[in-house]
C-alpha cells in the first residue's frame, strides 16, 4: 500500500440544514460545523473525505498549505 501525504483541508459550511435529512444534519455536526460560516481544519482522510461528498452541497472545502 502506497502511504499518501496527509494533507489538511479547511471545510467551511454555506448553507443552513434546514430541511435536510437528519443524516446529513448529523454529519455536518460529526464534522464540528452547524452555522453558517463556521470553519473548521482537518486532516484529509477517507473518512472525512466521505462525509465532504455527502454533504458537499452545504459546504466549501479549501486545501490549506
Amino acid at each position: 500500500m502506497a502511504k499518501e501525504k496527509k494533507t489538511k483541508v479547511s471545510i467551511t459550511q454555506v448553507k443552513s440544514t434546514i430541511s435536510q435529512t437528519s443524516r446529513q444534519k448529523k454529519t455536518i455536526t460529526a464534522l464540528g460545523l452547524g452555522k453558517i460560516n463556521k470553519s473548521v481544519e482537518k486532516l484529509m482522510t477517507p473518512q472525512i473525505r466521505g462525509m465532504i461528498n455527502k454533504v458537499n452541497h452545504l459546504i466549501e472545502v479549501k486545501e490549506v498549505k
